[in-house]
């Protein structure tokens, strides 16, 4: 496929949340990215440094998604990518991930934020996730 130009880029990945900068807190001790000031009650950005990024938006009466259900389907879910899985985990665990009790694959590992969205921890370098 031919590479076009678009019109737009993309800018920021938002999750929804009960509290938009307790959750980008846990994103940024995950990332090491930097909180930016508040723009909008309720939302908070990460600074990426450059390119897209990860925003937290408080919602009213938030609902978690379920990871693997189609009754409340995750829609989305983001990859970090790690030198190693273990240290990874670890890592995430301390700071509030909680890991996911299925784990469909060897190269990456799931795991839930602090209010329920999936995200993976990748091992750096692998292929594609099997």
């Amino acid at each position: 496929m031919a590479h076009t130009t678009g019109i737009a880029r993309f800018g920021v990945v938002a999750l929804d949340c009960p509290d938009g900068l307790e959750l980008a807190a846990f994103y940024a001790s995950l990332t090491g990215w930097p909180l930016t000031a508040d723009s909008e009650p309720g939302w908070a950005e990460l600074d990426s440094g450059g390119g897209a990024t990860i925003a937290c938006q408080g919602v009213a009466d938030y609902r978690p998604p379920r990871w693997p259900s189609a009754e409340q389907p995750q829609q989305a879910h983001l990859d970090f990518y790690v030198d190693d899985l273990d240290a990874g985990e670890a890592a995430a665990l301390a700071i509030g991930a909680r890991k996911h009790e299925v784990q469909p694959g060897r190269t990456f590992r799931v795991y839930l934020d602090p209010v329920g969205h999936p995200f993976c921890l990748v091992l750096a370098g692998a292929a594609a996730p099997d």
